[in-house]
């Protein structure tokens, strides 16, 4: 069983930046393909980022490519999204998943989820 815990969203103008963080209880961390998801109000959950267990293959969405960035910490079992040139089409609950031993862009992929964080762009 994995715990997630999201922080970091909130508040910022477009342009700015955030920086998300999820931390993962338990020692299996880095046996998990990681994945940020966010979903908009009235939206279906879509697809952010994804990094690999060992951290040399990732992904992103076409909307987000240049802008985000995600990386991992084996050593503290925390997963990160670096948000840049933010946008208020960004707006969203974002969520962290692990699991997703195939198809990490793929939400019904992840086995775990966490509570989700806010984030608000505004123009």
């Amino acid at each position: 069983q994995v715990q997630l815990i999201e922080s970091g969203g909130g508040l910022v103008q477009a342009g700015g930046s955030l920086k998300l963080s999820c931390a993962a209880s338990g020692r299996t961390f880095s046996s998990y393909t990681m994945g940020w998801f966010r979903q908009a109000p009235g939206k279906e959950r879509e697809f952010v980022a994804s990094r690999s267990r060992s951290g040399d293959s990732t992904y992103y969405a076409d909307s987000v490519k240049g802008r985000f960035a995600i990386s991992r910490d084996n050593a503290k079992n925390t997963v990160y999204l670096q948000m840049n040139s933010l946008k208020p089409e960004d707006t969203a609950v974002y969520y962290c998943a692990a699991g997703a031993i195939v198809g990490p862009t793929v939400a019904a992929n992840y086995d775990y989820w966490g509570q989700g964080t806010q984030v608000t762009v505004s123009s």
